[in-house]
């Protein structure tokens, strides 16, 4: 079970990162592109919800390369805790209910979305010296 303190410690970790807020909420970014933000569900979220329960907990919106990306995310993780709603479609995107997400899953997850904007040398020396 992860924690928005998990996701800060992994995001400390990851070169050229910074945090900052967006509509209220923690982002973080790298070369100036957001990979990880809390995503609390809004008014009308919850109304697509309908009478299903939405997912509790804090919520972490990740990136992913493209929606081919996202399709494949949200299928092979469905079981630990990764998601979309309607907000997020034809975006590439994806949400994790931390709760329900290990910390070596969520370790990946935001490695992977870092991945997407991090530069190329940047990257290159992050994991070279993993």
């Amino acid at each position: 079970m992860a924690s928005l303190e998990d996701v800060e410690r992994v995001v400390l970790g990851l070169p050229g990162t910074e945090e900052t807020t967006r509509h209220g909420n923690r982002t973080w970014k790298v070369a100036g592109k957001a990979y990880a933000w809390e995503r609390p569900f809004s008014k009308a979220d919850l109304k697509r919800f309908g009478d299903e329960t939405p997912p509790d907990g804090p919520i972490l919106a990740l990136t992913v390369e493209d929606l081919a990306e996202k399709e494949a995310v949200l299928a092979a993780r469905a079981g630990d805790g990764f998601f979309t709603i309607p907000h997020f479609d034809g975006y590439a995107a994806v949400l994790v209910q931390l709760e329900k997400a290990s910390e070596a899953v969520l370790e990946e997850a935001v490695l992977d979305a870092w991945l997407v904007h991090a530069p190329a040398d940047v990257a290159k020396a992050h994991l070279g010296s993993s």
